[in-house]
């Protein structure tokens, strides 16, 4: 038996397999409406095609100012909603569950995307918008923020539970919390970009206040029956320390330089509590500058540091690109299910082959590519 392709049930709801895509944004609503296009049907349905068990979307902005580039995607309204409806029928419709990423860039958003000639935060004559966060530090290279009200932080709880609802009238199945990546509940969660000194900073409990918030808003929301994900950056440096250069000064372990391993784990507690399912774990993002040590499955310990201490489920991504890779990592307990983005673009039926090479033979080959089978290896 492979332990890649055993089914995983949440909640009621059940992945045929553990092999999943990560969200993987795109940058290709050309209107600047938030309206996913034939694009994103064509990027999302292809691996759902292929045989992955979950297919996520990219980071799907709850509300207009949320969004990383004036390209992204959002379900902040009924047209918005209604265009996701399409998508999701066509995933579901292969077999795969159907999962949207809801996000918020924070002082990460209104940003030209990745292949524009400019680089950095986008003008308002450009169609960009002034930058929220929890406080107004800015990310290295781009505008500052400005900081939230805490009459904005309820609004930014009711519009995650707001996208939640017309998410689920879409038909998705999964919902996940963006809370990492350097975006707005990554820098309310991390001491190096929240210096707040109200009920949403300071101690571990404030700072991931709003994020605990947004969870038990959202499960409020879409009832008892809806699997919930979190995605978490487990640390802001790589060894607790080295990833980021840090420069506040240290107070303790009540009083932490950047957020580490320990306080995501913690949190994650937390967050399972407040009705989260399991958690999405990657890492940095938060500050500029940083030299992560890149290598095959180079985030899979904290994935697996965070399954032990946290006692949750959780996913692995990072470098994960081959069959055999996939299927040790969940044989031996790392974790529940494995995340891959850049492998599946390369390969959107990449299932299909890591099937064949772990001896798996499926029983949802779309008929019209059976005659492609792969052979068992």
């Amino acid at each position: 038996m492979s332990a890649l392709f055993a089914p995983l049930t949440i909640r009621g709801t059940t992945f045929r397999n553990r092999l999943w895509v990560s969200p993987l944004c795109q940058y290709s609503v050309e209107d600047g409406d938030g309206v996913p296009t034939d694009w994103h049907l064509a990027h999302l349905g292809s691996f759902a095609i292929g045989g992955a068990g979950l297919v996520m979307t990219e980071a799907t902005a709850v509300n207009h100012i949320g969004r990383i580039s004036p390209q992204d995607t959002g379900l902040w309204n009924g047209e918005q909603r209604d265009a996701w409806a399409r998508i999701v029928s066509f995933v579901r419709g292969q077999g795969a569950v159907a999962g949207i990423q809801l996000a918020h860039a924070g002082r990460k958003a209104s940003t030209w995307r990745p292949w524009a000639a400019l680089q950095g935060t986008v003008p308002p004559e450009d169609g960009g918008w002034q930058s929220v966060a929890p406080s107004p530090i800015a990310f290295e290279g781009y505008a500052a923020p400005r900081e939230l009200t805490l009459t904005e932080i309820v609004q930014v709880v009711e519009q995650f539970a707001g996208a939640a609802r017309r998410a689920v009238e879409a038909g998705f199945q999964v919902l996940e919390v963006h809370a990492a990546h350097g975006y707005l509940l990554h820098e309310f969660l991390s001491p190096l970009a929240n210096a707040r000194r109200d009920q949403y900073g300071g101690s571990l409990e404030n700072r991931a206040r709003l994020l605990l918030e947004i969870v038990a808003a959202m499960r409020a929301t879409v009832g008892e029956t809806v699997p919930i994900f979190v995605r978490f950056s487990a640390t802001d440096s790589a060894n607790e320390t080295e990833w980021a250069d840090e420069t506040r000064p240290a107070g303790g372990p009540d009083n932490p330089k950047s957020w580490d391993v320990k306080q995501t784990s913690t949190v994650a507690r937390w967050a399972r509590d407040a009705g989260a399912d399991l958690f999405d774990i990657s890492t940095g993002g938060l500050i500029s500058g940083v030299s992560i040590p890149v290598a095959p499955e180079y985030q899979v310990p904290f994935a697996a540091q965070i399954h032990r201490e946290a006692g949750v489920p959780v996913n692995a991504v990072g470098l994960i690109t081959t069959a055999q890779q996939a299927e040790d990592i969940v044989a031996r307990g790392d974790a529940n299910a494995i995340m891959m983005g850049r492998q599946m673009m390369r390969e959107p039926h990449f299932a299909w082959r890591a099937a064949a090479e772990l001896g798996v033979k499926l029983d949802y080959y779309p008929p019209q590519y059976r005659r492609a089978r792969y052979p068992l290896g």
